[in-house]
């Protein structure tokens, strides 16, 4: 049994085929007249129509160019981010290893991936940054990067932009032309983002969700991941945006090892970059994208739960035998594929969204959020139960990845909060 095709199941043949279905008046032949002696229309999908959201279908395959990036990241996790030094740093009190931050970073140009050329990044897209993601989350590496190099990013981005979003819903009737934006600032702290050199944190709980309430201001914000490793605070205050160098944190209890959570009081001070309805929508904006591409992060967790059971199952014997070979764990192990194989698609689907500003990416965001956390958690709860006793050891990575897994499934909104917005998204009605 290999870790990609554990039981084979995507040889079964599809019960779902279009057309298969036959009702009265209608044989599925788009020719044979309806109840009404109209022509029935087909009832497969014609290839010449364009998808219903508009636009290009999603495009949910990796480019080859993703492909290098994701083995120079591996390469470079796997030389300097191994289990031992993982499970060492997690120990520490003090996960981050700044010189793999800045090899990541500034060496492979991952932070800029997001910032446009002219503004000093890489030119890269949403596409590439889930790439990253997928890596890190497959390591589960205590990095900044989706709190930097994602959601600030974004953040930055969408004040700066000569088309700035909406909110979530994309209307552009939303959009204030006379918002008042600092862009030269904006501009000043993105470039430094997008080489290394700077990480930025936005003030706002782990928890907070793209389509819930934001800080008003001016109360202590608890619960800012990677609030340690950032160097500047954006605070969203009662009149506006600003990037505060990092004022005094309180520490916080996290159940996540590889990702610190701190608290801080806003004290006023720092760089106003926007009025308060600018900055919300730029906030917001920065929420959603995280929101989507946090969705590759728990794909990477996934995968590699899965990875590391079907190699343990392999290696380890009972009776004589392997233990991946008793049909109740192929089961189990099958059912996990199946699971990340849909997630992918979501995570995919997501991110592509974002890159090619679609404006069904927060449908596409949502959907991925309300999936892909909840098979993150069941693949890692597996993971740990399938090693049986060593999966519960302090020594073993598993529980690091069920922790990253479970503290995922609340971050940026729960999928409850996820399947409430794609309700209202697509119009579907409370019962």
């Amino acid at each position: 049994m290999s870790a990609d095709s554990p039981g084979s199941p995507e040889s079964a043949d599809s019960p779902g085929t279009p057309g298969s279905a036959e009702s009265p008046g209608n044989s599925g032949n788009p020719g044979n007249p309806g109840p009404s002696g109209t022509p029935a229309p087909s009832s497969t999908p014609d290839p010449l129509e364009p998808p219903l959201g508009g636009g290009p279908p999603p495009d949910l395959l990796y480019s080859s160019a993703e492909d290098e990036l994701r083995a120079a990241v591996r390469a470079l996790l796997t030389d300097r981010a191994d289990t031992p030094a993982l499970l060492a740093r997690a120990e520490s009190g003090d996960p981050y290893d700044p010189a793999l931050w800045t090899t990541l970073a500034q060496d492979i140009g991952a932070a800029g991936l997001l910032v446009p050329e002219k503004l000093g990044g890489q030119g890269a897209s949403h596409r590439e940054a889930a790439v990253v993601l997928e890596e890190l989350g497959r390591g589960v590496v205590p990095a900044p990067y989706l709190t930097s190099s994602v959601i600030a990013t974004e953040t930055l981005l969408a004040l700066v932009a000569d088309h700035r979003p909406a909110r979530a819903d994309h209307r552009p009737e939303h959009i204030d032309r006379t918002d008042r934006v600092d862009r030269t600032e904006t501009a000043s702290l993105l470039a430094g983002l997008a080489a290394g050199r700077t990480t930025a944190v936005l003030a706002v709980p782990l928890s907070t969700s793209p389509y819930g309430p934001l800080p008003s201001g001016g109360a202590p914000v608890l619960g800012i991941a990677d609030a340690p490793a950032a160097d500047v605070l954006l605070v969203l205050e009662t009149d506006g945006l600003y990037a505060v160098a990092r004022p005094p944190l309180t520490p916080q209890t996290a159940l996540d090892l590889t990702r610190p959570l701190a608290g801080a009081t806003p004290s006023g001070g720092g760089a106003r970059l926007a009025d308060r309805p600018a900055g919300e929508r730029a906030v917001r904006r920065g929420l959603l994208t995280g929101a989507g591409l946090l969705a590759s992060e728990q794909l990477g967790v996934a995968e590699w739960c899965l990875a590391e059971t079907v190699r343990h199952t392999r290696q380890r014997h009972q009776f004589n035998r392997p233990i991946g070979s008793f049909q109740a764990l192929k089961h189990r192990m099958a059912r996990i594929w199946l699971e990340v194989v849909s997630a992918r698609a979501a995570a995919r689907n997501a991110a592509d969204a974002l890159a090619a500003g679609s404006p069904d990416a927060p449908t596409a965001v949502a959907v991925a959020q309300a999936y892909t956390s909840r098979v993150a958690v069941h693949a890692a709860e597996e993971c740990v139960q399938l090693h049986a006793g060593i999966g519960m050891t302090w020594e073993h990575p598993a529980h690091l990845y069920l922790k990253r897994a479970k503290s995922a499934e609340l971050a940026l909104g729960s999928p409850g909060s996820h399947k409430h917005a794609l309700a209202g998204l697509i119009d579907l009605q409370a019962p």
